[in-house]
């Protein structure tokens, strides 16, 4: 399953060119992220990090009044950090595939910690394999 985000572009997202700017989509990441992250049914309640973004621009995508769309899905859980992967696009027009290692984190000690099981059974629904298995059913 992937979790779908509606992207509001903004006026002051656009550079010179009237595209939006690539340092930008860092920030759509993150609201895709947050929205995914932070419900009100599921939400990692401790915290979380950001250890690592890897960005691969597709094309430039153009300043519009309409949302774009940002998928994201699961592709990694280890015992302390899992791998949000992404694509920013337009049903099958790429712009960015990205993806983003997070850590969740304990602001009250300062350390990283681990993933506890709820966390766990909820990523775990929106990987490949949950995929995998709903087609199987």
């Amino acid at each position: 399953m992937r979790h779908i985000y509606r992207c509001p572009l903004r006026w002051s997202d656009m550079d010179a060119y009237g595209h939006v700017n690539n340092a930008v989509f860092i920030r759509y990441l993150e609201e895709a992220r947050i929205n995914f992250l932070f419900r009100p049914d599921k939400e990692f309640k401790q915290g979380s990090v950001v250890a690592r973004h890897e960005i691969d621009y597709k094309r430039q995508l153009v300043h519009r009044h309409h949302p774009v769309d940002i998928e994201l899905w699961i592709t990694e859980i280890k015992a302390a950090s899992f791998t949000i992967a992404y694509e920013v696009k337009d049903d099958d027009l790429v712009y960015v595939r990205a993806s983003t290692v997070v850590v969740p984190f304990d602001f009250e000690t300062q350390r990283p910690r681990r993933i506890t099981a709820e966390e766990r059974e909820f990523l775990q629904q929106y990987t490949d394999a949950a995929d995998e298995e709903a087609v199987a059913a």
